[in-house]
């Protein structure tokens, strides 16, 4: 039975881009500019614009004529690259945003786990939004109450339960969050990739309730990842997204490649070439990339015990404050987070014209095979100045770490470190006469 039915499903925004030396706007400024604008409008209402389109403000379509169908008790992986329109789709299924054009046909109750907070009353108690979101489900008091305990002791928040959620971490908010969700039985689930900010132990448990809930009670599930080893092991469909419209449609599997042979293209087209996401401001932007040794040379393989440097070109029009990320990633996950912001909070200025930064990497450790280098430039408050995925790629050369002759790869570890097996000790002996 089908439960979602997409049909040329539509999302357009304005943006608006701040102009060069633009000051603190007042209110005053606001109630002229709004005077403004409706006066521009009547103008154009009567053919008396000059028909020309305003600078300041562009369409941007996060989705585009997307059409599809998902069954009941289907397990589907969203994937794609930032930007492709993803959470916006799970936003528009949630009916937390009106689409621009088509429609969506939904079948059954909805639970979303989107944003961190996303459906709590940061006023009201743990306890209180349990109660909350059950009847914003249609749950009557009693059905809830019969879920209650279970739900406290998933999200693992008993001390905390009678707290307003305002007060929690995020960890706390998600761990709630998804009990809620998975526990008052939606028929549909959708989940974006907040199960990020929690910490790994839970993120097991909450893959693990999914699974149960998909294959033990015949829920739905859409799940929005960049982790291809979840969307393989969770999803047995997937749809890829690219640049707002519906790319392909299989199997988990097929659709996973799909996207990582898409990766492959966009590796080779030069970083000045790549086209930018919408909500990068480009204020400043990354004009190159590059490994080196410290004795200066590009390197496009490494030895994994071997210390490199990530040098990064930035050029910018004006003078701005940034901090700076790096992803190291394999084919599916990534493996090695290089923030700026988390050494000391550093932040950097750079001022107007070309600038060059290095990050010394010490020893990875990474087994050998095919890595890439996401490069991003964030605001203190974290919005993106500019973002580059796949920015450079590399190789970690082939290599036995323990000289047995067996090659460490990453079909078999993701890193290698140094160990080794005592001695058997024998601690309770017991007769035997043959040796198996």
């Amino acid at each position: 039975m089908t439960v979602i039915n997409v049909e040329n499903l539509s999302k357009k925004y304005i943006i608006s881009h701040q102009t060069e030396g633009q000051r603190y706007v007042a209110l005053r400024d606001v109630l002229t500019e709004g005077a403004k604008t409706i006066t521009k409008k009547l103008l154009n209402s009567f053919g008396n614009g000059n028909g020309k389109s305003d600078p300041a403000r562009e369409e941007f379509w996060a989705l585009k004529d997307v059409s599809f169908e998902v069954q009941q008790g289907d397990r589907v992986g969203i994937i794609g690259r930032n930007g492709a329109g993803k959470s916006t789709l799970l936003k528009i299924l949630s009916r937390i945003t009106e689409p621009t054009g088509g429609k969506a046909h939904i079948k059954g109750r909805v639970a979303s786990l989107l944003e961190v907070g996303t459906g709590f009353h940061p006023e009201l108690t743990g306890r209180e939004n349990i109660y909350l979101n059950g009847a914003i489900l249609g749950m009557s008091k009693v059905e809830i109450k019969k879920k209650f305990d279970e739900i406290v002791e998933f999200a693992e928040i008993e001390k905390f339960l009678d707290t307003p959620v305002k007060r929690y971490s995020s960890g706390m908010y998600v761990r709630l969050a998804f009990a809620v969700a998975a526990h008052l039985e939606p028929e549909i689930l959708l989940v974006d990739e907040v199960l990020a900010v929690g910490d790994a132990q839970f993120q097991k448990k909450c893959l693990g309730k999914m699974e149960d809930v998909a294959k033990n009670y015949g829920r739905t599930i859409l799940f929005v990842s960049h982790n291809m080893t979840l969307i393989k092991t969770l999803c047995n469909n997937g749809i890829f997204f690219e640049d707002g419209r519906v790319a392909f449609i299989g199997s988990a599997y097929e659709v996973v490649e799909k996207y990582l042979a898409s990766l492959t293209n966009l590796k080779k087209t030069s970083i000045s070439e790549r086209k930018r996401e919408k909500k990068c401001s480009l204020r400043a932007k990354i004009v190159d990339i590059n490994l080196i040794t410290h004795e200066g040379e590009k390197q496009e393989i490494i030895n994994s015990t071997q210390p490199f440097i990530v040098r990064l070109l930035i050029q910018t029009d004006l003078d701005i404050k940034t901090a700076f990320n790096l992803l190291i990633r394999d084919t599916e996950q990534v493996l090695i987070n290089l923030d700026s912001g988390h050494i000391q909070n550093k932040i950097y200025c750079l001022h107007k014209g070309l600038s060059q930064i290095d990050c010394e990497v010490e020893p990875t450790y990474l087994t050998s095979g095919d890595y890439s280098i996401d490069c991003s430039l964030l605001l203190p408050n974290q919005e993106w100045i500019d973002y580059v995925p796949f920015a450079y790629c590399f190789k970690v050369r082939e290599f036995d770490p323990y000289g047995t002759g067996f090659n460490l790869t990453q079909t078999n570890s993701k890193y290698h470190v140094d160990y080794k097996w005592n001695d058997v000790i024998l601690v309770v002996s017991e007769k035997s006469d043959n040796m198996v």
